[in-house]
């Protein structure tokens, strides 16, 4: 019996070629689907009112350098873009640590490619970054800024140096931040992915990234047919990873917990303890 018979049979039975789907998110959270309304809730009643909501989160690190990118590009035939015959690089080749901010409310994004380390700290310089660029002219008169993040990574709902960093940027722009975050392996669902970043892969697809400025380059370039637009900035300033703070540093966090699940959904006050 031929192959072509066996497929043919497998079809007339209902059977057809399929691969994996990326659906199973592992042990769900009891509260993962309140969670969701939570956070849905609080950002229709944040945009409604003019407020400004953004989705944060770090794109997965990028090697520098002559590197596949996956993804394809229209070329003359024959004339594929030649990369290194292996992508096993050593500690000493440079990364890339695009962390992004999506504007819900002006379908806007701004990436701070970090060249050190992803930590709490190089997260809320970014965020600061996009405040001082974008956010302080578009909502001068805005009381309070709302984060939506993932519960780990460099913006973590654990990260006490994440909370602390929170703290110094409330006090210098003299405004609440509230936070909520997504539940345990829901980090897809995070805005920042599917409207800026989805967008970055595809408009890099196959261009190998050999160095910081292409980098920077194709993510200004990134639009959209809706009108996404895409400020990028270059930040090769150092970032110390094992920092830890003291319970008195920890004291000037001034946080009001939500009723529900209070440790992803919170806002940090200015205050001039910290």
């Amino acid at each position: 019996m031929s192959h072509e018979t066996v497929a043919q049979a497998l079809h007339a039975a209902g059977y057809s070629l399929q691969g994996n789907r990326k659906t199973e998110e592992g042990n769900q959270h009891p509260d993962r689907d309140a969670q969701f309304r939570h956070i849905n809730a609080t950002v229709t009643e944040e945009l409604n009112h003019g407020r400004p909501v953004i989705s944060v989160d770090t794109k997965k690190k990028e090697l520098i350098g002559n590197y596949e990118n996956k993804g394809k590009q229209w070329l003359e035939k024959g004339k594929a873009t030649k990369v290194n015959g292996h992508d096993f690089p050593g500690p000493d080749v440079p990364r890339a640590f695009p962390y992004g901010i999506y504007d819900l409310g002006r379908n806007t994004g701004f990436v701070n490619v970090g060249t050190d380390h992803d930590t709490a700290t190089f997260a809320v310089a970014s965020i600061r970054g996009w405040w001082r660029a974008e956010g302080r002219k578009m909502y001068s008169q805005t009381p309070k800024l709302t984060i939506t993040a993932d519960g780990g990574g460099s913006n973590g709902h654990r990260l006490r140096l994440w909370k602390w960093e929170l703290q110094k940027l409330a006090n210098q722009i003299g405004l609440d931040i509230s936070v909520c975050h997504f539940p345990p392996g829901t980090s897809k669902w995070n805005k920042v992915e599917h409207r800026l970043f989805s967008f970055i892969s595809s408009n890099w697809r196959g261009e190998p990234l050999r160095d910081y400025e292409t980098i920077v380059s194709l993510i200004a370039r990134t639009t959209t047919a809706k009108g996404l637009k895409v400020i990028c900035r270059l930040d090769r300033r150092r970032y110390a990873t094992g920092i830890r703070l003291s319970a008195r540093e920890l004291e000037g966090i001034n946080i009001s917990r939500s009723d529900f699940h209070g440790e992803w959904n919170y806002t940090i006050h200015p205050s001039k303890k910290c």
